[in-house]
């Protein structure tokens, strides 16, 4: 098969229907870690207590042996996702339905299934998009979270120029300012075993990808975005959860994580980082 800079879409397609099939524990040292992280008290989670919703990210991690890593700190390319050739890898989005709460302590099984791939023009050059289902379910094999997981490749974009984003809503139910520090992009990546150079390794970031600062995690910000919900909603039980990265951000400047309640069961969910939004999200709860 074809995955070089001439691969086409159905070379992609071949991809389609590829499956992996992963175990792992929900570990109380693994949730109390990502609790104190958020300065949350880390005792106040026991066995048996229901894991917040995104929190399973720091679970299911990467397991690629050092000769297994590429330059910016990424595994190579290949395995299950296909051998896209673009340099740069990010997490574009997604959505999440949650059936049941995973408990802390609790055994589980991942089913990953390639939905799509597919390869476009944008005005950056070429882009390739990736879709991945992954379903976790317990013992009893019945799903308790099904999501969809936006992965876009593109071609090297340093900085330098105006950053992607959009306007931010004129108003907000709940705002909660965030210092995107360095230890806590670290303690981040430690915690999901993401050994992406770009989110702590300033020299590198700077000096090789052309970035101003270290880049906030994608799956952080939305992990921020529905932590501050929460903050604000305590009594709601997530039911369903949706993002789309539309800009970065970086440890140079704080931003805040807004919300605002738009029907009986939902809410818009984004950031404002000096009036720049660069992740937007839905939250739907009962």
């Amino acid at each position: 098969m074809e995955t070089g800079a001439n691969s086409t879409n159905a070379d992609l397609a071949a991809w389609v229907g590829r499956e992996e099939v992963r175990s792992d524990r929900v570990d109380l040292r693994i949730a109390q870690a990502l609790a104190a992280t958020f300065d949350h008290e880390p005792s106040a989670i026991a066995d048996g207590d229901a894991l917040p919703p995104l929190w399973h990210w720091v679970y299911f991690t990467p397991n690629a042996r050092a000769s297994e890593i590429g330059p910016d700190g990424h595994p190579r390319r290949g395995g299950f996702l296909p051998p896209v050739e673009l340099p740069n890898r990010m997490w574009a989005g997604g959505r999440l339905r949650f059936e049941r709460p995973l408990r802390v302590g609790e055994s589980l099984r991942r089913v990953s299934r390639i939905l799509s791939c597919e390869r476009k023009s944008g005005r950056s050059g070429d882009l390739v998009f990736v879709t991945v289902e992954h379903t976790i379910s317990g013992a009893d094999g019945a799903a308790a979270l099904v999501e969809e997981h936006d992965i876009v490749y593109r071609n090297a974009s340093p900085g330098g120029g105006k950053l992607a984003g959009e306007a931010v809503p004129a108003q907000a139910d709940f705002r909660r300012s965030i210092d995107p520090d360095p230890v806590l992009l670290f303690r981040y990546s430690a915690l999901t075993f993401n050994g992406h150079r770009i989110h702590y390794d300033h020299p590198y970031v700077t000096q090789v990808e052309g970035y101003p600062g270290l880049i906030v995690h994608g799956p952080l910000i939305a992990t921020l975005l529905l932590e501050a919900f929460r903050q604000a909603h305590p009594d709601k039980r997530i039911t369903r959860f949706s993002f789309r990265a539309v800009g970065p951000l970086f440890d140079i400047h704080r931003f805040d994580v807004c919300s605002r309640i738009t029907g009986p069961d939902s809410a818009e969910l984004w950031t404002d980082e000096n009036g720049r939004l660069t992740m937007k999200a839905v939250v739907g709860f009962e």
